[in-house]
């Protein structure tokens, strides 16, 4: 950007090493020189308007304060010159310059004031990125609560703590490094990672993230990542790129403002040679400052930024924005992306007069004591269903079969229909099963006192959100929805039935996903491709975007994508889109405006219907009209905070009840 900050530019001229808080120091002093030249030039009105004879007094008043309000500018003119850059510094040099020279020493220093207030304010929202990103370093605790080998604790800098490392954490305090619960459980606001407005419940072997904060419950964590390494280090770094990148649309403003100055000179020289009136000379000058026109992306780029970060979706280019404007088709992966990636309970079949909560309620036991994907959904389920589980005796589990256990009395087998055969159940089973198990489905028997009682059937879920972020994306526009998937062909074709999806391909390998995405885009469109960020790396490379799914904690999630997403909610996808279009439209009403801006004001000044006061408050005015047109951004998708979808592994009947009001599950599941 050619419009340079002059407060910010004369903070580092100073001294080049000066950090962030000696910016802070000089800013201060600048604004308190601003404010001292403010009272000269209002008490020259004052004293001309009460004294008659005053104007001598009048006359230095406004001289010492225009002199204060116009060094910083022309020193910053000065030094661009000698750098061999023309910028539109200048032109707010030469307007108070040829202010001054005429004698009219309290418009000079009003014009100042007003171009000073409008570098200001350019400075606070050019800002606006890199407060985002101290706030992210403040989450962080500068001291972390280290426990010893003899189990007291030692407090340490967080910049001292190592993988390994064994800290405490109180209710209240925010997590120091990225680890894993020890000891413990709480609940964590994970807003600044997820986007999540609900607190998560955490238990011994969850993950927690530096940053987050401890509501509830005193644990130990042992360190996973520390320092830049952590989660919210990568978001951090996530942030930084975004705010060093632009749009194509930034690059040839950038390129063609060094043709501006110049011609806006020429015109000047033009008013003055038609006219000899300085003072329509001057304003010229003054309206030509395009800071409307320059701020015109730039504050609806940090305003898209701070909407898609609020709701967990981190962007590495902000070229990505206008990307996803036009993106019309999108290729997912399956699992973990489109569906859960863990196994749930679906289907409950009892045999004979066994209940369905009885069914539950003993093979749920039985497996209690396993770890088991299949033994953490039947407790899961259970848990939700509010149906208690008995204490199993002599446990005993087969990998990959089954497992044996005595419940209530009774012995119990449960496992595949081949582990209940080979352990004395000769009862044809299997007749009452009516799943296929090429499409997706797991199925689990439940044998009691050698007779078979039912069987479980449990599946990757889909997500609860799925089928209605699919909708919305084509209501968005989308063309083309797809769905690349390892799995067999059936399964695929099963999950896409489910959520609305139109095509999908299943037995898919990297590369085959790979060719899949190039295809698509071969034939014209503009693909975003949406995945684990893991397995998915290839195919994530080659789409116009990629979108990388529950990226918190994940390093090669947040590198192989150019587009991150905190947590797995589905809806983050059009509202992405939205984000997008409404970031362009926002964009180009801006720079509309600030080209009108710019034209009629030139053609007003030059024909002498703006005075330079009028025309330096004007400005000021275009700048801010921009700023608030593109702060609407900043509220986008605020319904999406309170958005919570119903959680995976939910068992669906024909009436997609979980369990009835006494906490039986309804017989309608079986």
């Amino acid at each position: 950007m050619q419009v340079t900050s002059l407060l910010n530019q004369s903070e580092h001229e100073h001294d080049p090493s000066c950090d962030s808080c000696h910016d802070h120091e000089h800013s201060t002093i600048h604004l308190g020189l601003t404010l001292v030249g403010v009272v000269f030039v209002l008490n020259a009105f004052i004293v001309d308007w009460v004294f008659d004879s005053a104007h001598v007094v009048a006359s230095a008043s406004a001289f010492l304060g225009a002199v204060i309000l116009g060094y910083p500018i022309v020193v910053t003119a000065i030094k661009d010159l000698k750098r061999g850059r023309l910028s539109i510094n200048e032109l707010v040099a030469i307007a108070v310059l040829a202010a001054f020279a005429s004698g009219d020493y309290k418009t000079a220093g009003v014009v100042a004031f007003f171009m000073l207030l409008g570098e200001i304010i350019e400075t606070r929202t050019a800002e606006g990125a890199r407060t985002s990103i101290e706030s992210l370093i403040k989450l962080t605790p500068t001291k972390a609560r280290r426990i010893k080998s003899d189990k007291s604790e030692e407090e340490v800098a967080a910049s001292e703590l190592a993988i390994g490392d064994v800290i405490r954490i109180r209710p209240g305090d925010n997590v120091a490094a990225d680890g894993v619960i020890m000891n413990g459980q709480g609940s964590f606001n994970q807003a600044t990672i997820t986007g999540e407005s609900l607190p998560v419940d955490k238990k011994q072997g969850d993950e927690v993230f530096a940053g987050t904060q401890n509501l509830t419950g005193v644990l130990e964590i042992k360190v996973s990542r520390a320092g830049t390494d952590t989660t919210l280090g990568r978001v951090r770094e996530l942030i930084l790129a975004a705010e060093k990148t632009k749009l194509p649309i930034m690059k040839i403003v950038d390129q063609y403002m060094g043709f501006y100055t110049p011609l806006v000179l020429v015109i000047g020289a033009l008013v003055w040679a038609f006219t000899h009136d300085l003072n329509r000379v001057i304003a010229v000058f003054v309206v030509a400052c395009p800071c409307a026109f320059i701020l015109a992306t730039p504050t609806a780029m940090v305003a898209a930024l701070s909407a898609a970060a609020r709701l967990g979706i981190l962007i590495k280019n902000v070229a990505d924005i206008e990307s996803a404007a036009k993106i019309n088709a999108f290729v997912f992966d399956k699992t973990g992306t489109l569906t859960t990636g863990e196994l749930a309970v679906s289907r409950l079949m009892p045999i004979g007069d066994t209940k369905p909560a009885e069914l539950l309620r003993i093979a749920a036991s039985a497996e209690k004591y396993s770890n088991h994907p299949t033994a953490k959904a039947l407790a899961q389920l259970a848990t939700e269903a509010g149906v208690p589980l008995a204490e199993p005796q002599h446990f005993a589990e087969t990998a990959g079969r089954g497992v044996k256990a005595d419940v209530s009395g009774a012995k119990v087998l449960v496992g595949r229909a081949q582990w209940l055969k080979d352990n004395g159940v000769t009862e044809d089973f299997s007749k009452s099963v009516d799943l296929n198990e090429a499409e997706g489905w797991s199925l689990i028997f439940v044998a009691r006192d050698g007779h078979c009682i039912g069987w479980v059937g449990l599946q990757d879920q889909t997500r609860a959100e799925a089928k209605e972020s699919l909708a919305e994306l084509r209501e968005a526009g989308v063309r083309r929805i797809a769905m690349v998937s390892g799995d067999r062909q059936a399964v695929a074709t099963r999950v896409a039935a489910e959520i609305g999806c139109e095509e999908a391909q299943g037995e898919c390998l990297p590369q085959n996903k790979v060719e899949f995405v190039r295809a698509m885009k071969a034939k014209g469109y503009k693909v975003a491709v949406i995945g684990d960020g893991v397995n998915d790396a290839p195919a994530l490379a080659a789409g116009d975007i990629g979108i990388a799914m529950g990226a918190a904690g994940s390093e090669v999630a947040i590198h192989s994508a150019t587009i991150a997403l905190m947590n797995n909610d589905l809806r983050r996808l059009p509202f992405l889109v939205k984000l997008s279009r409404s970031t362009r439209a926002v964009i180009n009403q801006n720079f509309l405006f600030g080209v009108l801006f710019i034209i009629v004001g030139l053609s007003a000044a030059a024909f002498g219907y703006l005075t330079p006061i009028v025309a330096a408050i004007l400005h000021n005015v275009g700048s801010l009209i921009v700023i608030f047109n593109s702060a609407r951004l900043v509220r986008k998708g605020e319904e999406l905070e309170h958005y919570h979808p119903e959680p995976a592994g939910t068992p669906r009947g024909e009436g997609g009840s979980r369990h009835d009001a006494s906490g039986q599950l309804a017989p309608k599941l079986a």
